[in-house]
């Protein structure tokens, strides 16, 4: 079964600024790609696509505006990201209706961020702190594929759910 999470994409604009913040190598800092940078809204696991694709399909929720920043901050002890703020109707809904596919949602609340970098044996990196806010609007999630390769995941959108 592959494994799979429902997301939403950043516009180019957006990914084109993210790019140009500054990604020192820094020993313990392993920092995400481009062609990975979304906000996820749900994290299935191993998961038929058919499925998560007729879950997905029977989505109802409207448009949404997201307000990336201010921020670059840390999440947990390993992530480094940016808060992501403006989808949490659309990911209630996506866990009401992907509830019984694949793992079990998550019990805590969503906290949509964006992964700049994960930390591996560190407190922080020099990009945590830097200003950064962008504003956009979300109208489809995407159902992702995931496949782990040694150089990084690699997602493949299987489905999209047009908000609105």
């Amino acid at each position: 079964m592959p494994r799979l999470f429902v997301a939403a994409w950043l516009p180019e604009a957006v990914l084109d600024r993210l790019e140009a913040l500054p990604r020192a190598d820094e020993p313990g800092v392993r920092w995400t790609r481009r062609d990975q940078w979304h906000v996820t809204l749900r994290f299935l696991g191993d998961a038929e696509i058919d499925e998560a694709s007729a879950a997905l399909a029977r989505l109802a929720a409207p448009a949404a505006q997201v307000e990336l920043g201010p921020r670059v901050s840390r999440l947990g002890r390993s992530v480094i990201c940016l808060p992501a703020r403006g989808l949490e109707g659309v990911a209630r809904q996506v866990v009401e209706r992907t509830a019984g596919i694949g793992e079990p949602p998550d019990p805590r609340p969503f906290t949509g961020h964006v992964t700049l970098a994960r930390l591996r044996h560190r407190g922080a990196c020099g990009l945590a702190g830097a200003a950064f806010s962008a504003r956009f609007p979300v109208t489809e999630v995407h159902l992702v594929r995931s496949t782990t390769l040694p150089d990084g995941a690699v997602y493949e959108t299987v489905a999209v759910r047009l908000l609105g």
